[in-house]
């Protein structure tokens, strides 16, 4: 049997999955480049409004808008504001708290090793000894990595270094939902482009709060910034997010997964070359630790 590296056109899932390694992660490099022209739930906000609306007149020119009723748009809903809103504005705000953003990076990539481990609570099945290891390890990675970085003097740079971690719960929340529904739904769920067109809707309905009451919608319209929500939008939100599920189609899902591990150091590569952000030591260390945590949760049984 040949191997999926060896199938015909495997050159062409390798290239693709190179480039949404680079867009998905160039995610941190892009909010960084914005937040000086505004505020975390500003950016958000008019990032998720114009997803909402190209979203909405995609599916209107392709015939697919319409509304599904309360009880399936609820969950569709609630992952969107767990997966983006949450998700996202905790990545911003230890962004905006200048946090590097390799380190966000290193955080948020507990989010895999937590569902792997968690999964088995909503699907029922065996959850294996060595991936609670491999979470635990993992975990210690991170706490390696941010306990050498905190100023414990400093309250902003407690709670920059710890927000993260909120975003590693909201979206492991958000992805353990979607499991659920694909056990219960099956080919009854919805299609990928409506499900993604009502988790943006209810990320923009909530921003739209913080956003005024906290930020007052208080946007520098620079050119600069300009480019960074065209990129942020089109290349991040809609270029990865298509390029994922190409990959999907190609490859296996957990296949695809374990992509994501490769984003802390991708992340800090990429700051090193856009803001000079230095590593330590540690960083190095911790780096190291989460990928034998990675590594445990890959064994097949």
């Amino acid at each position: 049997m040949q191997s999926e590296l060896h199938r015909p056109g495997s050159r062409n899932t390798i290239v693709l999955a190179i480039a949404f390694v680079l867009l998905w992660n160039s995610g941190f490099i892009g909010a960084e480049y914005g937040l000086p022209y505004t505020g975390p739930f500003t950016l958000l906000f008019w990032r998720y409004l114009a997803l909402t609306v190209l979203l909405f007149f995609y599916l209107l020119i392709r015939k697919r808008f319409h509304w599904v009723g309360w009880t399936k748009a609820a969950p569709h809903l609630v992952i969107g504001v767990l997966a983006h809103g949450v998700w996202l504005s905790c990545v911003l705000l230890a962004l905006d708290r200048e946090v590097p953003a390799g380190i966000v990076a290193l955080v948020v990539a507990l989010q895999p090793l937590a569902t792997g481990a968690f999964s088995g609570m909503v699907t029922g099945e065996y959850t294996p000894l060595y991936r609670w290891w491999g979470l635990v390890i993992g975990f210690g990675g991170v706490v390696l990595t941010v306990l050498s970085r905190i100023d414990f003097s400093d309250a902003d740079s407690i709670f920059g270094y710890l927000i993260p971690l909120v975003s590693v719960i909201a979206i492991t929340a958000a992805t353990l939902m979607e499991r659920r529904m694909d056990l219960k739904e099956g080919k009854h769920r919805l299609s990928i482009d409506l499900s993604l067109f009502y988790q943006c809707l209810a990320t923009t309905l909530v921003l739209i709060f913080p956003a005024v009451a906290i930020e007052n919608l208080s946007t520098e319209w620079a050119t600069e910034f300009m480019y960074t929500m065209i990129w942020l939008i089109l290349a991040v939100s809609l270029g990865a997010y298509a390029l994922m599920w190409r990959l999907i189609e190609r490859i296996n899902a957990t296949r695809v997964a374990s992509l994501f591990y490769l984003g802390p150091p991708v992340t800090m590569l990429m700051a090193w070359l856009a803001f000079g952000d230095k590593l330590i030591p540690t960083d190095i260390g911790g780096l190291i630790v989460v990928f034998t945590g990675v590594i445990l949760t890959q064994i097949k049984s």
